[in-house]
């Protein structure tokens, strides 16, 4: 995998990786995977090796878009993948948002970014399937409570300095 020149990555480990799609085991195949913040592009990359249909790629950095090209043509699954060069909260904003299985939130850490986006993507519940997964990538020091209407967090992993935080729509009936 190439990585992204210069610092303004954030790798996820391959223990937090395979942990994670581990966790969303073959729910993975045919899904839907939007990774925002992309990078690499590692994570949905690994999404389409394990049977997602479709990924779409977001970065706002031009070399992370042609690193995640790179990787998606090394990894053969190009045809499947969409990647585009743009701002996070203004993809958010878009009215032409499709919906997605999985939603992964991987943000340059202390920038306070990812409970923006997931407040975002809360403000947008058709971005996502009835029974999907938004998963937010980051240090367990970043972590705060965030208010959101539509999502509840549901589950918790750390693995090293990495922690996933497992969101999914809520509509008030069940115990969270």
């Amino acid at each position: 995998m190439k990585m992204v020149p210069g610092g303004s990555t954030r790798p996820i480990s391959d223990r937090a990786k395979g942990a994670l799609f581990n966790i969303i085991g073959n729910d993975i195949i045919d899904a839907s995977f939007l990774d925002l913040f992309a990078g690499t592009g590692s994570v949905g990359i690994e999404a389409l090796s394990r049977g997602a249909k479709r990924a779409v790629f977001l970065d706002i950095s031009r070399e992370a878009v042609t690193t995640v090209e790179t990787n998606l043509a090394a990894a053969g699954c190009e045809e499947r993948a969409e990647v585009l060069c743009g701002d996070a909260m203004t993809y958010l904003e878009s009215d032409k948002l499709l919906a997605f299985d999985y939603i992964y939130i991987a943000p340059p850490q202390y920038a306070e970014l990812w409970s923006g986006t997931l407040a975002r993507v809360d403000k947008k519940p058709i971005m996502l399937d009835d029974d999907g997964w938004v998963v937010a990538q980051i240090h367990p020091r970043e972590f705060v409570q965030v208010t959101l209407e539509r999502l509840r967090l549901f589950d918790q992993r750390q693995y090293g300095s990495t922690m996933l935080c497992f969101y999914r729509l809520w509509d008030g009936s069940e115990q969270v």
